[in-house]
């Protein structure tokens, strides 16, 4: 576990930076994109997530809505990890982040900033915030190879 799993200042600042500046934090109304809403019956969560999956590559993730400050920070940190990854490098890093949600062994690397969210699985109220971005990427994935 690298150091800066340990200092919770430097995960909080982590976090924070996404909340108040998220990433690729707009909706498109071009057509070759997916969408996907999620909300959540439990907190304020009510987002729309965009990606545009072309030749197997996820080339654009775009989303926005309301949420809490869990939900829009690790779904920008989502975005920008996934983004220009193929569908078979996604799925592995969206499936090592919810092996690190589910207090399981999972590849650090793999996760770079998302790891900030290492101790939410402690919290099982938060776990829906951490995911939701999540699952509708996992979604949307699922829908593109389903079209080809």
């Amino acid at each position: 576990m690298s150091d800066m799993m340990n200092d919770p200042m430097i995960l909080r600042s982590i976090i924070m930076d996404h909340y108040e500046y998220p990433r690729n934090h707009e909706l498109t109304e071009d057509e070759a994109y997916l969408k996907k809403h999620m909300a959540s019956e439990s907190c304020i969560d009510d987002i729309h997530v965009q990606a545009k999956i072309t030749n197997g590559i996820v080339e654009d993730i775009r989303f926005d809505g309301i949420a809490c400050t869990i939900s829009t920070a690790s779904t920008s940190i989502m975005s920008d990890l996934l983004k220009g990854k193929s569908i078979k490098e996604a799925k592995e890093i969206i499936q090592n982040y919810y092996q690190m949600i589910d207090q399981k062994d999972y590849d650090e690397a793999m996760l770079d900033e998302a790891i900030a969210f290492h101790n939410v699985g402690k919290q099982a109220n938060r776990i829906k915030c951490a995911t939701i971005g999540w699952k509708a990427i996992e979604a949307l994935i699922e829908e593109s190879e389903a079209a080809k």
